[in-house]
């Protein structure tokens, strides 16, 4: 590593600190908690039995490879909905015969909880891989659609006139003008998916599932192995969270041209 380089990740240390402060200081409150005897450890683990537990479901294997199982249904979902949201959204906005038929079904479903449907997915798909993918799917659909349509219908209508009158076809106009400008907005809509896709699996695993993080859960959960349990449990949130670190990070590389 080189001097620059050197300078420049201790340069950003205390930058980082105060950002992520409040995760370490509510780490120091779970093990004052149970420590002190305030909350009984076998509601609440300290933090270095959380920890072997972890260990132990990773060197079996047992981690990894229900892991696998959630991420692989998680990413489906959510991609596809993000892909046919997207696509949605843009021509609902851009079409009225679409937006006329596709919207009253859109905001109807909005509201419903997402996690209603678990039982109607095991009883047209089965317990399999099918049921979680589409209902991630479902759940993450909306959210993409309607942020692709408002942003969409945001695009300035001077912008798309100045394109018509200079002879750019409504195809064009779409690709060039409407989708930039819906972007911000879709990406906006994709990070609320993105943290409803974490949701959405869990809690179908939880209920009708033989592998996954939500069925490890539930199962150690079952068999008083709290320790272990918690480590899954802070295995999905701290997955979610880099996820989510990630995603930003992607954003501000796309928006870049925006600054």
């Amino acid at each position: 590593m080189t001097p620059g380089a050197l300078s420049s990740m201790t340069s950003r240390i205390p930058a980082v600190v105060p950002r992520y402060m409040p995760l370490l200081l509510l780490a120091a409150g779970w093990e004052a908690l149970t420590r002190t005897g305030l909350v009984p450890t076998a509601a609440l683990p300290p933090l270095d039995t959380v920890a072997i537990a972890w260990y132990d479901l990773a060197s079996s294997g047992d981690l990894w490879t229900n892991g696998v199982a959630s991420m692989t249904r998680g990413a489906a979902g959510l991609g596809l909905a993000i892909a046919c949201g997207s696509l949605i959204g843009i021509l609902m906005a851009w079409y009225k015969p679409i937006r006329a038929t596709v919207n009253p079904i859109v905001q109807f479903f909005y509201p419903m909880p997402k996690s209603a449907l678990i039982p109607v997915m095991v009883l047209w798909l089965g317990f399999g891989d099918a049921s979680k993918i589409v209902l991630i799917f479902i759940g993450c659909l909306l959210p993409v659609t309607l942020s692709a349509f408002n942003g969409a219908r945001g695009t300035d209508e001077v912008l798309i006139w100045s394109a018509r009158s200079l002879g750019a076809s409504r195809a064009r106009v779409l690709w060039e003008i409407v989708l930039p400008s819906a972007l911000p907005e879709l990406l906006s809509g994709i990070r609320t998916a993105l943290a409803l896709s974490f949701v959405l699996l869990v809690s179908s695993e939880l209920i009708v599932a033989r592998q996954g993080f939500g069925y490890m859960i539930g199962w150690l959960g079952d068999g008083g192995a709290y320790d272990a349990m918690f480590a899954v449990v802070l295995t999905v949130a701290l997955l979610g969270f880099a996820a989510d670190r990630f995603y930003l990070m992607l954003m501000r590389r796309v928006l870049a041209w925006r600054e």
